[in-house]
């Protein structure tokens, strides 16, 4: 009549590594990468005022987290807007957008904002 007492066992263990993970998700859900504070200001992880951070709103980037109306901390710089990409003009004439297969080989060019300044400028489009 040992077979109950081992269904027991194995029916503890099964609860004991449910509640393991469970406790895992949670502590996982409670320490965001980054905390939009209530007064708005966006603490990432490892930044001093992030384990002070109690009342947050969490976010998955620092970016959706400006995104959503949140600051920066004082004195850290601002994301950096990415660039337009620009149009090359080889230097056989040839306007070459992002699009282009040929825009990562073109080396030697002239560059302009829009394809429509380098057609204006003599360019041609890639056939």
């Amino acid at each position: 009549m040992r077979i109950p007492h081992i269904a027991l066992i194995v029916s503890s263990l099964v609860l004991a590594s449910s509640l393991s993970l469970a406790a895992d998700k949670k502590d996982a859900a409670a320490d965001p990468v980054v905390k939009k504070s209530d007064s708005g200001i966006c603490h990432e992880k490892g930044s001093p005022s992030y384990g002070n951070t109690k009342k947050f709103t969490a976010f998955a980037t620092v970016d959706e987290c400006v995104k959503s109306g949140g600051k920066l901390p004082a004195g850290q710089p601002a994301a950096a807007a990415p660039a337009a990409p620009m149009v090359k003009k080889s230097d056989s004439g040839i306007c070459h957008d992002a699009k282009s297969p040929s825009y990562e080989r073109t080396k030697k060019f002239t560059e302009f904002k829009t394809v429509d300044e380098c057609l204006k400028s003599g360019g041609k489009l890639p056939k």
